[in-house]
């Protein structure tokens, strides 16, 4: 039961830490600092952040879907 415990803490800490860190090198600071802003913001607008940490969280994970991969994309002389 402890190994489950842990693999889920584990998985879940990788995930928050990625978008908090991806947020962090797309504004050019560091990721501890985005980290302990969220946490604020949290607390001073009773959780509001979240919804926006679980939007971010969602795009961040399927970005290939939104964004159009340059070497899939035909052009119009590549006929």
């Amino acid at each position: 039961m402890l190994r489950i415990i842990n693999y889920i803490i584990a998985w879940f800490e990788q995930q928050t830490f990625g978008v908090c860190e991806s947020l962090g090198n797309k504004l050019g600071i560091k990721g501890t600092t985005v980290r302990l802003y969220f946490i604020y913001l949290s607390f001073f607008t009773f959780g509001s952040p979240v919804i926006i940490y679980f939007i971010l969280a969602f795009f961040k994970e399927n970005k290939d879907y939104f964004l159009p991969s340059s070497s899939s994309r035909k052009r119009i002389w590549d006929l």
